[in-house]
């Protein structure tokens, strides 16, 4: 059996994720924005880029180079389709990164939004000493009850996920992070609708 990832249809996830009681897709947008351009940089690579959420935010002007990388093909090609604006500077990079992070070329900034839950710490530091980014930002999820996936008429495509989850704790990453030697360097925190919340955490190295 496969990835999960690679099985949960692109309309399915982005409408569970912006329905008003679970609003993380729309709040994640916003937080992107501000990932992108806190930071001096002229590269970024954006993992589990799904969609592609938060492409519309990326100034050609500013950026020379946006590296998309996926484990499920069909979200890649959607993001390709969905921001023709980026041809020349959007590459899009089909990658299974429990097993290989070898390929992965490097980039001034590193984004891993929602994702270091599905790879956990240790392959997450593997990641970004092969990106070998100067910035780091990171969006995790935190709980407040028992259920990492919020509830929704959509919640049955998610079933398989357990398989891959990893629990997220802040001063875990941190400490992964120090590490490898990154530093914290900021941290935002936006509350959810549900309970949830998302904390963004950037690191320098």
């Amino acid at each position: 059996m496969g990835n999960p990832w690679e099985e949960i249809d692109l309309n399915d996830y982005e409408s569970h994720m912006s329905l008003n009681s679970v609003f993380q897709l729309q709040t994640m947008n916003q937080m992107m924005k501000k990932q992108f351009y806190d930071h001096p940089i002229r590269s970024v690579m954006i993992l589990g880029i799904a969609g592609g959420n938060g492409l519309e935010h990326i100034n050609t002007q500013l950026l020379d180079k946006v590296y998309g990388i996926d484990i499920n093909k069909d979200y890649l090609r959607a993001c390709e389709d969905r921001y023709p604006a980026l041809q020349g500077i959007l590459e899009t990079i089909h990658a299974d990164l429990t097993k290989d992070t070898n390929s992965l070329p490097c980039a001034d900034l590193l984004v891993a939004n929602l994702f270091i839950e599905y790879i956990g710490y240790e392959c997450f530091q593997k990641v970004v000493k092969q990106v070998n980014a100067q910035i780091v930002s990171c969006i995790i999820q935190v709980n407040t009850d028992a259920s990492f996936v919020s509830d929704s008429p959509y919640t049955h495509t998610f079933d398989r996920l357990d398989e891959v989850h990893h629990q997220m704790d802040e001063n875990t990453l941190i400490n992964a992070m120090g590490e490898i030697g990154y530093k914290k360097e900021a941290h935002e925190e936006e509350k959810l609708p549900n309970g949830k919340k998302l904390v963004r955490i950037d690191f320098i190295h």
